[in-house]
């Protein structure tokens, strides 16, 4: 990635090629980042449930399943755990008293903030290191690409940053 900058309204299939590379290096990043940080009392798949949750407040065993790819015995267990250790409530649906509903208690609001606060510490401190220029770039793309390739069904949840 050290090289010159293709010209990149000329060549989507660069750009999508460099933009690849990028991730599979915030990828390698991420990892190295959760094993210095690490998501310690919970799993990365307890962390990603409270995501979820926190993303959809209200959300359904059902649902949430869906969204994990995962079995529903395993979102229960899941979901066990993260109640037994304070992070998540579950209640009657509101529509349907059978259902399940889930929320993050202030326990598991508290945990994110500290995930979240620690990741974006790390983030500062690599984005201190780049020229304004860049990062208002930085900034204008990753918009760009999350509105053309998040969830078409829900609105991105972000708060807009500052250049």
């Amino acid at each position: 990635m050290n090289q010159a900058p293709t010209d990149l309204h000329t060549h989507p299939s660069h750009a999508a090629h460099e933009v690849g590379e990028v991730l599979e290096l915030l990828e390698v990043a991420w990892e190295r980042a959760r094993d210095a940080f690490g998501t310690a009392p919970l799993s990365a798949a307890q962390t990603r449930v409270l995501y979820l949750v926190e993303r959809e407040p209200g959300i359904n065993l059902t649902a949430l399943g869906r969204a994990l790819s995962a079995a529903a015995p395993s979102v229960t267990r899941l979901c066990d755990r993260l109640q037994a250790a304070g992070f998540l409530r579950r209640g009657p649906g509101a529509q349907d008293r059978r259902e399940v509903e889930l929320e993050l208690t202030e326990a598991g609001t508290a945990h994110l903030r500290t995930l979240r606060h620690r990741r974006e510490e790390a983030l500062r401190e690599a984005m201190e290191r780049m020229r304004p220029e860049s990062r208002q770039a930085l900034l204008t793309g990753l918009r760009a690409l999350s509105d053309t390739a998040g969830d078409p069904s829900s609105p991105p949840a972000r708060t807009r940053l500052a250049g």
